[in-house]
């Protein structure tokens, strides 16, 4: 494999972007068609025979699947694209979010015969909170069945955005050889790897010219420019239509859509094109904003800033504990002194390193707008920043989703037992969305992660990476409870003298479900009027409120959906502190919950399950049994498409009964769509337990 030259790149020629898709659409064939015709690697790589350059892992490798989101560096026509292959299964979806955190852009890859599918849809709206522009890529048209219209008609139904179709295929499935371009109006085709340009097919002209006066008409009504172009000469020049294009991607009002088949290396050159003319560089995005003693400062990419980076993976190999860099500013250099801003302690970076999933070459510098892997810090963790000493500046980490499943490990044998304690937090470190606490009643160790499979992998990474041996519990999801029908006016009186300072603190509380459409897990108001709770004791009362939703009353998880009105209080003029008002308030609202109707609420997901038809009715009254609520079902060439909402408790051992009842010929695959109410059988059946 070529590493990329260690040369220095302007900034405006950097491309920082990531591969986003569902499972098995094409991501990881994408990037390693990427990383051929840059140069990066002088083979292929292959999913199916674990040669890829980004699934490295032996886990992946062996699954097929990604996993690890990998970092990649190449060069194309002078620009430096940095390269993020992630992973497309759900249970894998914070690897996407700390990814698209450090992202200026992305490619979206879609399957031309399945179109947008579950985790498509849930990365697109990643994509969407963290407003990175997008171009989309349609691959897979040489299977049988592909469409690029059908498939471009579902970006627009399923993510409401506008696609921007600039490309025309040439040939159908099998029969794919090449595109049309239709900004330029001509036509490459592929023979092997090489790609030949030329005219557009007398017999595709007419069409061509159609689908161009389609796009023409689509980029005028979003841009006003084109638009005064259009509306003067009837047609937009090929300049004027790619600055739009490009400003239209910039501001996300429409997504730009190419085609291909990466597997048989159609469609990658005018991918990267399209990489190149249409996402941003580091310096078209907003500058940086983080916080600094309570204020918002903005820092610009550019190399003579201070230095500021977000730490959005850490992993240990190897070579020692790599901590992996986005530089938003300022020049970061081998030796250098920085600031965890979050923790206020210093680091020294000992060696920086162009990344190449798992291969490195080193260099001196990296300045602005560059993704690097740092050897040297020792504790700074997925989210933290690293900055100039003399110039602290906190940016905003990553969120880290709520761990929905957990099983209880333990070591097989006696001695493995600090070595698990071992292994368990360098998961955690590595992986935010892993969890491990100790269950008070059983004294288990309790692993907690984001699906079956997510576990899985952790499991056996202990199992791979650490040699250590661990039984597994049964898996448990994450239930959560939820008030009903709520308590006006409890009272409640915290006073406590031992001798010293006394502690005193009154109020008076109103607690309500919270309007579920809201889109807010707690929600707090003071209306006490007269200055009867001071402003700083109210913030108190806020908090304490919050601690006491650690635990609810039925089985002791985490309460959501509660809305807590402060209506009255009382204090003390020297006994009245903020400690005792949120002591106060955790047990006012603890009083109040057990007072209330509360409810258990448990994970749903949503289950899309391909089979064939014949096993139809086998899989829909299996899904019944789960408590499963089917709300879609689609034919597709000898198959049907069945979409349900399904109880996540409900899915464990799934893929093995789907295997049994289509004969090995069926597929599913989940996206979580939040929390749903507990049937009162099964809600009293999961409180016994």
């Amino acid at each position: 494999m070529n590493l990329p030259q260690a040369n220095a790149t302007s900034t405006d020629a950097v491309r920082n972007l990531g591969i986003l898709a569902h499972v098995d659409a094409g991501k990881t064939t994408v990037t390693e068609r990427i990383l051929y015709l840059t140069g990066a690697t002088h083979k292929r790589g292959e999913v199916h025979d674990g040669t890829t350059v980004t699934d490295f892992d032996s886990q992946e490798r062996d699954r097929g699947i990604t996993i690890f989101a990998a970092a990649v560096s190449c060069q194309w026509d002078g620009h430096r694209i940095n390269l993020i292959d992630t992973p497309g299964h759900v249970d894998f979806a914070d690897e996407v979010e700390r990814s698209l955190r450090v992202l200026d852009g992305a490619v979206a890859v879609f399957d031309a015969v399945a179109g947008v599918e579950p985790q498509s849809e849930s990365v697109w709206r990643q994509a969407d909170r963290h407003g990175v522009p997008r171009i989309a890529f349609v691959n897979k048209l040489d299977r049988a069945g592909a469409d690029l219209d059908t498939a471009v008609a579902s970006i627009r139904d399923r993510l409401h955005t506008v696609p921007l179709v600039v490309q025309l295929p040439i040939g159908r499935e099998d029969g794919f050889t090449g595109v049309v371009d239709l900004p330029r109006m001509r036509a490459l085709v592929w023979d092997g790897d090489t790609c030949a340009e030329g005219p557009v097919p007398p017999d595709l002209l007419a069409q061509a010219l159609r689908r161009r006066r389609l796009l023409e008409e689509g980029v005028a009504e979003l841009h006003a420019a084109a638009l005064d172009e259009y509306c003067a000469s009837g047609t937009l020049s090929e300049g004027t239509l790619e600055a739009a294009l490009r400003d239209i991607t910039l501001g996300g009002e429409g997504v730009v859509v190419l085609c291909g088949s990466a597997y048989r290396n159609r469609g990658i050159e005018p991918l990267l094109r399209a990489v190149v003319a249409y996402l941003p560089s580091p310096r078209d995005v907003p500058p940086v904003s983080g916080t600094h003693g309570g204020t918002r400062q903005r820092r610009p990419a550019e190399p003579d800033a201070p230095f500021a980076g977000l730490v959005f993976k850490v992993n240990s190999t190897a070579t020692g504990r790599l901590t992996y860099v986005r530089v938003y500013s300022g020049t970061l250099t081998k030796g250098d002194t920085v600031l965890d801003a979050g923790t206020r302690r210093t680091e020294r970076i000992g060696r920086i390193l162009r990344v190449q999933a798992d291969r490195h070459a080193e260099v001196d510098r990296a300045v602005a707008g560059e993704i690097v892997a740092v050897v040297g810090p020792k504790a700074a963790r997925a989210g933290a920043t690293l900055c100039a000493p003399s110039a602290p500046l906190l940016l905003e980490p990553p969120t880290v989703a709520a761990a929905v499943v957990s099983v209880a490990v333990e070591p097989r044998t006696g001695p493995d037992t600090d070595r698990l304690a071992s292994a368990l937090a360098r998961l955690v470190e590595e992986d935010p969305s892993l969890t491990v606490r100790s269950d008070p009643e059983t004294g288990q160790t309790v692993l907690s992660g984001m699906g079956e499979l997510h576990l899985e992998v952790a499991v056996e990474k202990i199992r791979r990476s650490h040699g250590i041996e661990v039984g597994v519990g049964r898996p448990q999801v994450a239930y959560r409870e939820t008030v009903v029908r709520g308590v006006s006016g409890l009272v409640y009186r915290h006073v406590k003298q031992d001798g010293g300072a006394g502690q005193f603190a009154h109020v008076v509380i109103d607690v309500a479900p919270l309007d579920s459409a809201a889109g807010e897990d707690f929600a707090f108001e003071s209306a006490v009027v007269g200055g009867r709770v001071p402003r700083e004791y109210v913030r108190a009362v806020e908090a304490g409120c919050r601690d006491a939703l650690a635990e609810g009353p039925l089985g002791g998880h985490p309460v959501t959906g509660v809305r807590v009105t402060l209506t009255d209080g009382a204090t003390h003029p020297k006994d009245s502190s903020e400690m005792a008002f949120r002591t106060a308030a955790r047990f006012a609202l603890r009083e109040a919950l057990r007072a209330a109707v509360t409810g258990l609420l448990e994970p749903v997901v949503e289950l899309t399950a391909t089979v064939p038809d014949d096993a139809v009715g086998g899989v829909l009254g299996d899904l019944a049994a789960r408590r499963g609520r089917v709300t879609g079902q689609t034919a597709r060439a000898g198959t049907a498409v069945i979409t349900a909402t399904v109880p996540l408790a409900e899915l464990f051992g799934y893929a093995s009964r789907l295997r049994s009842r289509t004969q090995g010929r069926g597929t599913f695959t989940t996206r979580t769509t939040g929390y749903a109410p507990v049937p009162a059988a099964v809600s009293d059946a999961v409180l016994q337990r």
